[in-house]
Formats: C-alpha cells, structure tokens, sequence
C-alpha cells in the first residue's frame, strides 16, 4: 500500500508542475521572462484557463491527502 501511495503522489506532483507551468499569466515569452507585459492589471479567469486552475486545486487537495494518508499508513 505503501508504494501506491508513493507512486499516486509522483504522478500527480508531475501533473500539478506542468498545471502550474500553463497557466503562465500573459501567455507570451516576455512574460515567462520576467517581463511585465499587463502593467499588474488582474483579469478574469475564463475558458481553458478557469478549467486548469480547478484542475490544479483538485490535485493539490489530492495531493494533500494521499500525503496524509502515506504518513498514516507509514505508522
């Protein structure tokens, strides 16, 4: 049960890492830079992008409590 636990929890911190990394904000190259192309201005999450970001809080809270369950069956 152990190495289940360690094997879900791999898989999904390699989802939730290439989550995180589309849902760059600005979309361009400059931004992935360091470059500041929409001035700070916050905008609404809509299509694609709200889909990804509810994936990503899905895994995260996934990810939480298989770790928590792989220290409870680590006991």
């Amino acid at each position: 049960m152990e190495r289940a636990l360690q094997i879900v929890s791999i898989v999904i911190s390699i989802a939730l890492t290439i989550l995180i990394l589309l849902q760059v904000r600005g979309g361009g190259l400059g931004s992935l830079l360091g470059g500041d192309v929409g001035g700070g201005i916050a905008r609404t999450r809509r299509g694609l992008e709200k889909t990804l970001f509810q994936i990503t809080i899905g895994l995260s809270i996934t990810f939480l409590a298989v770790c928590i369950l792989a220290v409870f069956f680590n006991r």
